[in-house]
């Protein structure tokens, strides 16, 4: 393992660049926030960022001792908060320390990787974790201790968006007056669901997918021939997390496209069979099994296959990258049942899902009404 750096990140050499300039010359906020969508590479950024600020200023033999305790993600100064499940661990209150060794091999391993893996790693697929109060008091209690190497102390919070507001609210007094020589390194892919006087105070760096060519190249850099990396960088558009998956063909949405498909066979057969009700209400059952985040990625899968639906009937296949290889299936058959006319309605049901998904409704109560307002609406007709 080695040390994250500015100059091996993909994509972002000129966010990398400022970023690097400012902890050189001293001029470090001391919170930041890097926002990005999942797979552009938040993680390592901020990894970069941590290992910069800890290393500063050594030199020689300190500087490779360094350098060593950051490619092992065990430098005593960087510490780190994610999304856990309460419970899970020996502690009647779990914290982020629980969970180190699970969180180094993860980062080690995986490090575009999103919280569906990082749950699938802990064997917790079907929980839904969040940063949480106890998580909070940890941090107050590590922030208030010396720093270990007179240096830096870096707070590295990977996904804040999933902290809950108890612990939000504890943080806001440290992140406005941290101790000396303190910096919180925030991430997030939605900042929509964080309390704004949390991101009021910190410095934000938003960051975009992965250029098509800069991910072509890492791709080829790991042995991927290239026009494998070409058809997986097409297909991931900016998503390194995808497009990893995908050469793994570990990716969840070949799972998703099977729940799509058969969700489709039974709308169809819906139409002349009372019988295929069931069968709906057995795939509403089947997809609530899983945990609430794969399935509202499940419904965002959704949103984006009905979209390339519609963009294949008005004759824009070219925008299309969604590969739905389930035996049987043709999706250019599909195509024409999605037009003017029901792609609103589907989309506003499909978020409405999600809603309530992300709330905590009943996942088979949800999935099932869901079931039965898209097949009607696949079946409503177009324009003539």
């Amino acid at each position: 393992p080695t040390h994250m750096r500015f100059e091996d990140l993909v994509g972002h050499k000129k966010e990398a660049a400022s970023v690097k300039a400012n902890i050189t010359q001293g001029r470090m906020a001391h919170a930041h926030l890097l926002l990005g969508p999942e797979g552009s590479g938040v993680l390592s950024f901020a990894l970069a960022m941590a290992h910069e600020l800890v290393c500063q200023g050594k030199s020689g033999d300190a500087l490779d001792a360094c350098r060593r305790q950051c490619a092992h993600h065990n430098h005593p100064d960087i510490h780190y908060a994610f999304p856990i499940v309460s419970g899970e661990s020996s502690s009647k209150h779990s914290v982020c320390d629980d969970f180190l060794p699970a969180w180094r091999e993860f980062i080690s391993s995986q490090l575009f990787g999103n919280l569906f893996d990082w749950y699938r790693h802990l064997g917790l697929a079907q929980k839904q974790g969040n940063i949480g109060v106890y998580e909070a008091q940890e941090i107050w209690r590590k922030l208030n201790l010396k720093a270990f190497e007179g240096g830096y102390k870096i707070m590295l919070i990977w996904h804040a968006d999933k902290l809950n507001t108890q612990a939000a609210n504890k943080l806001l007094k440290l992140l406005e007056e941290p101790p000396a020589k303190t910096v919180f390194i925030l991430t997030a892919s939605d900042q929509g669901s964080m309390l704004d006087t949390l991101k009021s105070r910190c410095q934000l760096t938003t960051l975009q997918g992965i250029g098509h060519q800069e991910m072509v190249d890492y791709l080829i850099a790991q042995g991927v021939p290239n026009g494998t990396a070409v058809r997986l960088a097409q297909q991931s558009q900016g998503n390194m997390n995808k497009a990893l998956d995908l050469l793994a063909q570990d990716s969840e949405e070949e799972v998703f496209s099977q729940w799509m498909v058969q969700w489709v066979r039974s709308a169809f057969k819906a139409k002349t069979q009372k019988s295929a009700v069931q069968e709906l209400m057995l795939w509403s059952q089947e997809v609530a099994k899983v945990g609430r985040e794969t399935q509202k990625n499940f419904l965002m899968y959704a949103i984006s296959f009905f979209r390339e639906a519609m963009l294949a009937h008005y004759g824009m296949s070219e925008l299309c990258h969604l590969s739905v290889s389930v035996p049987g299936f043709e999706f250019e058959k599909f195509v024409p049942f999605i037009h003017e006319n029901n792609i609103e309605p589907i989309t506003k049901a499909l978020d409405e899902a999600i809603y309530h998904v992300e709330r905590n409704g009943n996942g088979k109560m949800i999935l099932a009404d869901l079931a039965l307002q898209l097949t009607r609406l696949l079946h409503t007709k177009a324009s003539a």
